[in-house]
């Protein structure tokens, strides 16, 4: 027997190739997901199919022999690589005798167990109501997971049991708490915004290192693991640029192909870090053989998301593990580092100088001592040169969004090249 079975569920995968995508790269995929889940996989079954089964997504002849394989693997659970239809996973549970979880449910699991904020976790219960609620009906083994494991995690096995009244009322309360997060996320924009605080996300396919890259610019000591969906909740962290301008970075939630749309929808104040972001850093895994595909679908995302107009570096991260780096796809302004050993900052900083709009200026300032009061602001928004006391005030020579410099412009007593 299995050692451990109640912290790794043994996981077979099944996948259906019908042409739509490659489905070998999908489900090499869905056993990283599976992975990041803590389950032991012990088999892969890929089937070339014209479409999917209505009623067992493969064929009847293809799950006798799967099941028949999971009898002799001891397996505990199936993941299937897509969204499994009530009907289709009720239909497999019924002949298999095994929990059934789909593509989805697994990424909604990970979500679980990966959101520490509350509202990462108001998050990941919606999104977990409103894909459950339509499949409370006949669920055979899903209404039974009394044991742990995949699917278990989340709103809990009494949400699960309730009526559809009872969850929709929660599904209700859940969205207007979520309304409130987003005003709050929203007022923090606008006062950044009003601050002349330059935001830059970071946003890319999961596991391609965008923590590492923060913790690596600022020391921001956020979680950085080689597992997807490491993190969820966006840290933001101050970072000096060559020409003494202050940005703040925010890392953001992971992409992944074909994302399931109730996290899209349940995570869109978090990605909106970048909607409103004035530079997006998108990181990609350069060692990837699938990096091309990686970008397209980060890409897609910032669109779909309106962040077409903005200004984009795409960062090759994990150089290191790549030699010809030159090889690699590139899209737009390009960049190639290393996050782990602190290779090719100085190349992606000055990009992100060149980019970035030219709204900041340099100012000698003599701020009476009376109103010293104002100098906690620039050093909070503006990069300081120098500071000295004289008889008269405090001379400073600044460099700052021209939005933070608005109420200095009294103390103003050089302003260089005749600006």
């Amino acid at each position: 027997m299995h050692e451990n079975k109640e912290e790794k569920e043994i996981a077979v995968l099944v996948g259906a190739d019908c042409g739509e995508y490659d489905a070998e790269s999908s489900i090499a995929e869905l056993e990283e997901l599976a992975k990041s889940a803590d389950a032991e996989v012990v088999a892969t079954v890929l089937q070339k199919r014209e479409r999917p089964n209505p009623a067992t997504y493969v064929g009847e002849g293809k799950l006798a022999e799967i099941k028949e394989q999971c009898e002799q693997l001891e397996a505990d659970v199936l993941i299937f690589d897509c969204e499994l239809t009530p009907s289709q996973q009720r239909n497999i549970e019924n002949f298999t005798d095994l929990k059934v979880v789909d593509r989805t449910e697994l990424i909604l699991d990970i979500f679980a167990r990966r959101a520490r904020s509350s509202e990462g976790k108001l998050q990941v219960e919606l999104a977990q109501l409103n894909y459950r609620i339509s499949r409370l009906g006949g669920q055979g083994k899903m209404l039974s997971r009394l044991g742990g494991g995949i699917g278990t995690r989340g709103p809990g096995e009494s949400k699960l049991e309730s009526d559809k009244r009872h969850i929709r009322r929660r599904i209700y309360a859940l969205e207007r708490e979520l309304k409130e997060v987003e005003k709050r996320r929203n007022f923090m924009r606008s006062r950044r915004k009003k601050s002349g605080v330059t935001t830059c996300a970071i946003v890319g396919y999961t596991n391609a290192g965008k923590s590492t890259l923060l913790n690596a610019l600022t020391g921001a000591g956020v979680l950085a693991q080689d597992k997807l969906f490491a993190t969820l909740d966006p840290t933001a962290r101050a970072l000096s640029l060559p020409d003494g301008r202050k940005i703040m970075l925010i890392d953001t939630v992971g992409f992944i192909s074909r994302l399931p749309h109730q996290l899209v929808e349940a995570f869109k104040s978090t990605l909106e870090e970048a909607v409103g972001a004035d530079i997006i850093f998108n990181v990609c895994d350069a060692s990837s053989p699938d990096c091309a595909t990686h970008i397209k679908v980060t890409t897609s995302l910032l669109e779909e998301l309106g962040c077409e107009h903005t200004p984009i570096i795409t960062v090759m991260n994990k150089c290191d593990l790549v030699p010809e780096v030159f090889s690699i796809p590139t899209l737009g302004n390009t960049v190639f580092i290393s996050a782990k050993e602190g290779r090719g900052f100085d190349a992606l900083l000055q990009k992100t100088v060149a980019l970035l709009p030219a709204d900041t200026a340099t100012l000698k300032l003599l701020i009476p001592f009376a109103d010293g009061s104002k100098i906690p602001a620039l050093r909070e928004h503006a990069h300081i040169h120098s500071e000295a006391f004289t008889n008269d005030g405090t001379l400073l020579e600044v460099t700052a969004p021209k939005s933070v410099l608005k109420g200095f412009e009294e103390y103003i007593i050089h302003l260089p090249d005749g600006k």
